[in-house]
């Protein structure tokens, strides 16, 4: 029987297992949620997400690298496996197309990789440019794409000004597409000066913003 203490303690043990890098344990718990027949979609957002950004944490603070980051990703894709098949679908099918990517000079994809998922998770139809981008190739593939939307992502104040660039390239080509940036370096004020529509101060926060503006643009 699904109680409240029993849905807490769920989220916690997906959390938990992401963080841990522990696929049977995140797997199990997955299980769980179907056979209670909890909500996938709170499963996934208050459970899997929490840990992945956690996991983000302490790669930023150095406790974990690489290595370990790629286990927690793949403990997190293993819930995914699990529990995305039992998400309510969007009405109306693909809720947006999304072109995202880390700009030129900056290698540090952590952040990026989590909006990606939820954006997925969530029934966007994601281009992922990777990172390292050169920064022609978001106008570009704006343009052959018509998406709606641009992610932009930086963790260095030296590659961030790139940002700039692409948003007036866009703006100047595509007026409509909107335009919400991300990382560290970057703050509120940064992306009203520089004319995004957007900024996104972690990925919970991407994802309600992707959602509202295009919206906006359908209502236009």
């Amino acid at each position: 029987m699904l109680t409240e203490e029993k849905e807490k303690e769920l989220l916690k043990r997906l959390a938990e297992g992401v963080v841990e890098y522990d696929e049977d344990a995140v797997r199990a718990a997955a299980n769980e949620v179907v056979e209670l027949e909890m909500d996938a979609e709170k499963a996934v957002f208050e459970g899997l997400v929490p840990g992945m950004e956690e996991v983000g944490r302490l790669y930023e603070e150095q406790e974990y690298f690489v290595p370990e980051m790629l286990m927690c990703a793949d403990a997190m894709y293993a819930g995914l496996d699990i529990l995305k098949p039992k998400m309510k679908k969007k009405e109306g099918g693909v809720r947006g197309t999304v072109v995202m990517g880390v700009v030129q000079g900056d290698v540090h994809d952590i952040g990026k990789n989590i909006v990606k998922m939820m954006f997925d998770v969530a029934g966007f139809e994601v281009h992922d440019l990777g990172r390292d981008v050169p920064l022609e190739k978001f106008v570009e593939e704006q343009l052959r794409t018509d998406s709606e939307l641009v992610c932009l992502s930086a963790m260095m104040t030296t590659t961030m000004v790139g940002m700039q660039e692409v948003i007036q390239k866009i703006k100047a080509k595509n007026p409509n597409a909107k335009i919400m940036i991300g990382g560290a370096p970057v703050n509120e004020d940064i992306a009203g000066k520089w004319g995004a529509d957007g900024y996104a101060k972690d990925a919970n926060n991407a994802l309600k913003d992707a959602i509202n503006m295009i919206s906006s643009l359908k209502d236009l």
